[in-house]
């Protein structure tokens, strides 16, 4: 029993034993084999060169470059690493300083002070590095950093930074602001250009459009005088008539080349008549429009036994360029070279002035107003219509206003500062200056009651000659009948109710249905003619009304579609 005792633990302790063995050997053959790989390790690196510092920048880049830059940094003085962070916060706010000063030169701003503060803080910046003390001990020095003097170095670069913060914290917005409104008076600049330049060349097209002959009245003219050629004997000349010369008939004055604009100023003046059997009418137009003038008022006569005489300019033979200034300025070279050469490209120069190179002022029918008394001179009164008015009432009550004295009765058009004779009339020019007020209210051509024995009075005819003369080289004012007419009936001018004569029909769409419905007269003044197509739809039923779409030619041409 003993012995097999015996042998029974013997039989144990050899399976233990072989165990444990097994067990510490693994465990010397793992310990040898990371021993090996430290020693490994530890000789590659002691290969390497120790003396290798941190501002080394050739790093092995292959094989250990990890553990390389591991040691290295292990290795390295964190008090220039230190150094460096503070280095580069101070070098990004020299940038935002620098950008910030860049941006106040080229806004030119009246911030001379903040520049000069900028510019100071950028030196300063640059001159804290070169100071002697931090120069020796943070950047030249190969041996370890001098933390007092980094410290220090820190305190200064920070103080610096605080400062730079607050003026770009305070001139940030303002200089944000000025960019933009720098970006924007460039934007408003360019597109004003751009708006002048089509402004003028919509005023010059609209002067071409106004001007222009429409193929209705241009095919109007021609059947009239294809009337005429066709039948003479219907069309013969008449004798004049005494009530041509009547003073106690009610006179108008028509100057025009425009034939349904004639017909309709008189077709409306007769039908608003409470005796139109009294009234006569002069018109006059050139001797290219004669034949056509008179057949339409053969073939339509006037309702209500009105009178019509219809002369050409040609026939009053008083007007030549030996008497008239216009007709010997109209002659010279100047003038004309002011109208037709390059007229294109003048009037886009010179928008403003654009309708003083309307080609109506070359015609003797636009001055003809300055001779009534001479064309008349049987008449005591008579009163003035343009072609582009309507007569919405009976006119008679203007031959029953006391005119004062005066020799010319119009409706004023001055409100505030505008149409005052200050810009009608030259007054840089002494003469002007002199004689002129440049408050003086202006008044309207189109409608107006001429009293001809106070104009063969105050010598109104020989007053507009003398200025004219004057004004050979548009020194005193501008191309145009207005002009001379505030200068020939200054202080001889009796102001008439407004309701007698309402204008901007042919150019302002805001005057209200209610002033027009008022109105005696209604004048289209402007470019858009009711006989166009650029005219003001909300107006032009007021003057197509009188159209008179009976009569064939008129049908035949597409009058009133």
């Amino acid at each position: 029993m003993a012995v097999a005792v015996r042998g029974s633990r013997g039989g144990g302790s050899g399976l233990g034993g072989f165990s444990l063995r097994s067990f510490f050997s693994y465990r010397v053959f793992v310990s040898a084999m990371f021993s090996l790989l430290f020693i490994a390790t530890l000789s590659v690196l002691l290969t390497t060169n120790p003396s290798t510092s941190h501002h080394d920048s050739t790093l092995p880049t292959t094989g250990n470059a990890y553990v390389h830059r591991t040691f290295l940094a292990l290795k390295s003085d964190p008090l220039k690493t230190r150094l460096d962070l503070i280095y580069k916060q101070a070098s990004d706010h020299v940038t935002l300083v620098n950008a910030y000063a860049a941006y106040a030169r080229k806004l030119k701003l009246e911030i001379s002070r903040q520049m000069r503060m900028f510019d100071d803080l950028a030196r300063n910046f640059s001159d804290l590095q070169m100071k002697p003390t931090y120069r020796a001990s943070l950047f030249d020095s190969e041996g370890p950093v001098d933390e007092d003097v980094l410290r220090q170095f820190e305190k200064e670069v920070k103080d610096k930074v605080k400062i730079a913060r607050l003026m770009i914290a305070e001139a940030k917005e303002n200089y944000d602001n000025q960019l933009k409104i720098q970006k924007l008076k460039d934007t408003i600049f360019a597109v004003n250009e751009l708006l002048i330049k089509a402004k003028k060349n919509g005023a010059f097209a609209s002067l071409i459009s106004a001007k222009s002959i429409p193929k209705s009245l241009h095919c109007l003219a021609m059947r009239l005088v294809e009337e005429r050629i066709s039948h003479p004997e219907k069309y013969r000349d008449e004798d004049p008539k005494p009530e041509f010369e009547d003073p106690s008939l009610y006179h108008y004055a028509i100057f025009s080349d425009n034939v349904i604009a004639v017909s309709v100023v008189v077709r409306s003046v007769v039908k608003n008549a409470q005796e139109p059997w009294k009234h006569v009418f002069h018109v006059v137009t050139d001797r290219m429009n004669l034949a056509a003038m008179k057949v339409w008022f053969k073939m339509r006569p006037v309702e209500g036994g009105a009178h019509v005489e219809v002369k050409a300019v040609e026939d009053y033979t008083f007007l030549n360029s030996s008497y008239v200034p216009v007709l010997r300025q109209l002659e010279s070279a100047k003038l004309q070279n002011f109208y037709f050469q390059n007229q294109a490209e003048n009037a886009t120069k010179d928008a403003h002035n654009m309708k003083f190179r309307n080609p109506k002022y070359l015609s003797m029918l636009n001055h003809l107003r300055f001779y009534l008394p001479e064309m008349y001179p049987k008449l005591h009164k008579i009163l003035f219509l343009d072609d582009d008015v309507v007569v919405q009432k009976d006119l008679t009550g203007l031959w029953k206003i006391d005119l004062d004295g005066k020799v010319n009765g119009a409706v004023e058009t001055c409100f505030g500062s505008f149409h005052r004779y200050a810009q009608y009339l030259n007054f840089s020019h002494p003469l002007i200056r002199e004689r002129f007020n440049p408050k003086a209210c202006a008044w309207a051509y189109g409608m107006n009651i001429f009293d001809l024995d106070a104009w063969r009075r105050e010598k109104c005819t020989e007053r507009y000659h003398y200025w004219q003369n004057l004004n050979e080289e548009r020194a005193l004012w501008k191309l145009g009948t207005l002009p001379p007419g505030l200068i020939t009936f200054y202080s001889t001018t009796k102001s008439v109710d407004k309701s007698w004569h309402v204008l901007g029909l042919g150019y302002n769409p805001s005057i209200g249905m209610d002033e027009i419905n008022n109105a005696a007269v209604i004048h289209y003044n402007g470019n858009m003619k009711p006989w166009l197509d650029i005219a003001m739809n909300q107006y032009k039923n007021l003057w197509t009304k009188y159209v008179d779409n009976d009569m064939e030619f008129v049908q035949m041409c597409n009058f009133g579609l």
